[in-house]
Formats: C-alpha cells, structure tokens, sequence
C-alpha cells in the first residue's frame, strides 16, 4: 500500500483501444506513487503510452482496468461532471502548445478557471495579479498572446494552471516549443511551484534536459514501465533563470 504522504497513487493502470477486429494496449499494468512537493519526468518513445497515462491522471480519458487516486480521490469513478469540477479545483494542466485564447489578455486567460469556479470579483483580481506577479508578467498583463513572445505565452499558462492552487500540476511537453534558455526559465518556474507552492508536478518530455530538472524519472516503453530513478535536481547545478521572480507562497483557503 502507499505511504501517507502519497498525493498521486497509479494502481495497476492498463488502457486497450480496439480499432475493429485489432486490439491496441497503449498501457499494460503502470503502477507508481508519487508525494507531496515531487517533480516527476515521463519519458519515452513516441507511442510508449506517456500522453495516454497523462490523460487518465487526469481523468480526461478512462482505464480500461486500474484505477488513478490524486488527493485521495479515485479520478476513474468520477462522472464526467464531477471530473470536470476536479481538474478545475485539483489539477493545473500545462501544455505544449500553450492553449491560450487569443481574443484575451494574458489577465483574463490566467482569470477563467477562477471564473469557472464562479470566485468573487475582488479574489479574482487578486489571485490573478498574484499569479501574473509570480511568473514575472505583470506589466504583460493586458497583453493578447499575439503580442507576446513564445516563454511570455508559456509563462501565462503557468500562472492559469497555478491560479486555482492546485494540488497536481501536469506538464505535457512544457518546453517542447521553445528554445533552450526559455526552456530553462520555464522549467525554473516549475520547480519553484515545487517549492513554494508544495505541488506535485508530472511532465511528459522528450527532453533530457527537462527530464534532469525533476527529482524522479520514469520511463516507458511499450506501456510499460521499463526503469524509475531518483534524479535528485538539488545536487545539480541550478539552472539561472534572472527573469523569474520567485513565486509568492499562497494562502490556502
């Protein structure tokens, strides 16, 4: 059974697609716990099953058997609408391709999920700034993602996925559009939510570099598990990122 300290628990996870008379297993038994305030990388080949296993972590997609806790909630009984409210309370998503609306300032992009939650107006100010502040946009605030570079956009999908407080934060190939030094500032960002804030942040890379930022690796090949090693970031070398103020540790309500 997982310690206490478990935030995410992976039991025994197995997902089969069936494409007529073919059967397809894109993950065959994963099982792996994660604690409080850890970074775990997911790595390998296209096709081991990394975005698949992201999906039903975060409950977007069902297991075909095993079941996925995060913050003791079993995330594969919850109905759609149930799902729904718990990403949006449990889980910041961060992606490759930044997923922002381009009608609306970097402000009111960070602010929807806080809308969503129907939170009150003054919070909303409030915990926007504060998250803006916190990834080093608050003068790109009323900026549109078409005025902004590649990090700045990043970086505004960060402060919405950490806006709500959450729990978990998953990353699915964070870095993947950006070059190495906005990488860098990008993969600080996330550590210092590490820090800070005491998430519990799983990102799926092709990059080595991203995957020695985090303090566990695990790999995957054919749906399976094949290695898991404890990096530990902190006997590395830090990654200098000037740009990034740190993060201001919230409080929870």
């Amino acid at each position: 059974m997982p310690g206490p300290q478990a935030i995410v628990e992976v039991q025994d996870i197995t997902k089969t697609y069936r494409t007529g008379p073919t059967e397809v297993s894109a993950l065959r038994g994963v099982s792996f716990t994660l604690g409080a305030a850890q970074m775990l990388a997911l790595m390998g080949p296209s096709g081991s099953g990394k975005t698949t296993l992201l999906n039903i972590m975060a409950g977007l997609d069902q297991p075909t058997s095993g079941a996925v806790r995060i913050a003791s909630e079993c995330v594969s009984d919850l109905d759609a609408d149930a799902a729904t409210v718990f990403r949006r309370r449990t889980i910041g998503f961060v992606f490759q391709f930044f997923n922002l609306l381009p009608t609306m300032s970097a402000r009111d992009n960070v602010a929807l999920p806080l809308l969503a939650d129907r939170v009150g107006r003054r919070e909303i100010k409030d915990r926007t700034d504060e998250a803006l502040a916190a990834v080093g946009l608050s003068h790109r605030a009323t900026h549109r993602p078409s005025e902004l570079s590649g990090g700045e956009m990043q970086r505004v999908a960060i402060a919405r996925a950490l806006v709500m407080r959450p729990k978990v934060l998953l990353a699915d190939e964070p870095t993947g559009n950006l070059d190495t030094a906005t990488g860098d500032a990008v993969l600080m960002l996330l550590r210092e939510a590490v820090v800070q804030y005491g998430l519990s942040v799983i990102m799926v890379t092709h990059s080595h570099l991203a995957a020695a930022s985090a303090d566990r690796l695990i790999l995957l090949s054919d749906g399976r598990i094949t290695d898991d090693i404890e990096t530990r970031p902190d006997s590395k070398p830090s990654l200098h990122v000037a740009t990034v103020k740190p993060m201001p540790r919230p409080s929870r309500s």
